[in-house]
């Protein structure tokens, strides 16, 4: 009779690493640490959630789902609110709850918290979240910032808006507001058009997703470079729009999904070298390891090292990339912009 095969042995079969994909992670990592990525890459997240505080208690939502037997892990002490489910569920069990239902809590993989962990939105802020759905940042900000101040929750797609509107009903947001156009186009007409100007921006950049493989394997057989390339050009131009609405003074979260330097450190380095910005140390409770300097014969900034890469070996969560920017002052070295 043949053996059964694994999760691990199956997804490795059905989706294995392109040859150019194992090269750059080797550039990144080296040849033992691109072993340890591609290996946990086949394997599950650990079961992540995150209480929302506008509707219940960190301890009594804890206690409610110790009551279903369910074993709660709280990994970060600072941050009670993040909850990690060690029980083994049953498929679907974990949105059917009737604490789900009621926006008690959002299902939310631990590297997807870390932008608004990072940003820290307050009571009274004026914040942006450029590409919003499905909500998971919109409503975690929200909480922050206890319903008070106001979040422009911007997407493109009316399907994702859906889904973005029922996240923020089911979550109990009442204060944002949720705008549908494309990211720079949104930006400008705000700059040109009005005297807006934010406090705290969020530029959860769409992504190659090279970060998410071991929720989404079919991200193996869509990667290529070329990709990355085409990615990168939008990324920047969203990143520089956004910055350009931020007050003096004012923070902002450059953040992916992806592992890819042209994603991540280069569009960084492009903001240092055009804008009056500083790049702010982050201290976040896992570990981190420091941005990229050098990539494929380009030098970047050293203060790109400031910028944090979020590997799922090391913590056993799905890749990331976190930077935190101040801005300074309204100074562009861009053509015809301030």
């Amino acid at each position: 009779m043949e053996e059964r095969k694994s999760y691990s042995e199956y997804l490795k079969e059905k989706f294995p690493p392109k040859e150019g994909f194992v090269e750059r992670m080797e550039a990144l990592l080296g040849k033992k640490g691109a072993e340890e990525f591609f290996e946990i890459s086949y394997t599950k997240c650990p079961v992540s959630i995150r209480c929302n505080t506008l509707k219940i208690g960190v301890e009594e939502l804890k206690s409610r789902l110790e009551n279903y037997g369910w074993e709660i892990r709280q990994p970060m002490s600072e941050f009670p609110e993040v909850m990690v489910v060690d029980s083994k569920l049953n498929p679907g069990e974990l949105g059917k709850t009737k604490e789900h239902l009621l926006g008690y809590y959002y299902v939310q993989e631990i590297s997807s918290m870390l932008p608004m962990l990072a940003l820290r939105p307050k009571a009274g802020d004026f914040v942006l979240d450029l590409c919003a759905s499905p909500g998971s940042k919109t409503t975690q900000a929200a909480a922050m910032m206890e319903n008070e101040g106001t979040i422009i929750a911007n997407e493109l797609s009316m399907g994702r808006i859906g889904i973005l509107n029922s996240n923020l009903e089911r979550c109990g947001v009442m204060n944002a507001i949720v705008t549908r156009k494309e990211g720079v186009a949104l930006c400008e007409r705000l700059l040109n058009k009005s005297q807006i100007r934010f406090d705290k921006i969020l530029v959860d950049a769409p992504c190659s997703g090279e970060g998410t493989l071991r929720k989404s394997p079919k991200t193996f057989l869509m990667w290529n470079p070329n990709m990355i390339k085409k990615i990168a050009g939008v990324q920047k131009q969203l990143a520089v729009a956004a910055l350009r609405l931020l007050k003096v003074g004012g923070e902002m979260i450059y953040s992916t999904c992806t592992l890819a330097p042209e994603e991540d450190e280069m569009i960084v380095d492009f903001l240092i070298k055009n804008f009056d910005i500083e790049i702010e140390q982050l201290k976040l409770p896992l570990k981190f390891r420091e941005g990229v300097c050098s990539w494929e014969g380009n030098e970047l900034s050293g203060e790109v090292k400031k910028c944090l890469r979020l590997y799922p070996q090391d913590n056993d969560t799905d890749g990331f990339f976190v930077a935190k920017i101040k801005k300074l002052s309204d100074e562009c070295k861009l053509e015809g912009r301030r």
